[in-house]
């Protein structure tokens, strides 16, 4: 079993495209129409090109809490409590921190390391805190 598809739930698809490929890096996959948002996918140039993410409206009406979409009131639930909504792996934290940083892309703190691993949090910009750490 392998992992081909994962998604991270975006408060807007085309500023999401704009940062998880101008600035994270990632390469566009698929982009065409499903109901009324797009099925919208970057893989990593640096990965296997089966898997790919998915940038994945976080608006949908049909699952909701209090008249809210769960997805919208999940993802504050993590961003609130300062939890990444995903991992990316790198090879020097440290770097991609600086690379990113130059970028305009606003971490939480330093990259810290811990039982030798070194992590870094950022937000995405699209509602989500993001993680880079060794790999």
């Amino acid at each position: 079993m392998k992992i081909n598809l994962t998604s991270v739930l975006v408060d807007d698809q085309d500023k999401a495209l704009r940062f998880y490929t101008e600035i994270l890096g990632f390469l566009p996959k698929q982009n065409f129409p499903i109901g009324g948002a797009r099925w919208l996918t970057v893989v990593s140039p640096e990965g296997h090109d089966d898997v790919e993410l998915l940038l994945e409206p976080d608006g949908n009406p049909a699952v909701s809490i209090n008249g809210r979409p769960a997805a919208q009131v999940y993802k504050q639930a993590l961003y609130d409590a300062g939890v990444p909504a995903m991992a990316f792996g790198v090879d020097d934290v440290r770097k991609e921190y600086d690379r990113l940083s130059a970028l305009g892309v606003r971490f939480l703190g330093e990259p810290v390391e811990a039982d030798g691993v070194t992590t870094a949090v950022f937000d995405d910009t699209c509602g989500n805190l993001l993680m880079i750490a060794t790999a």
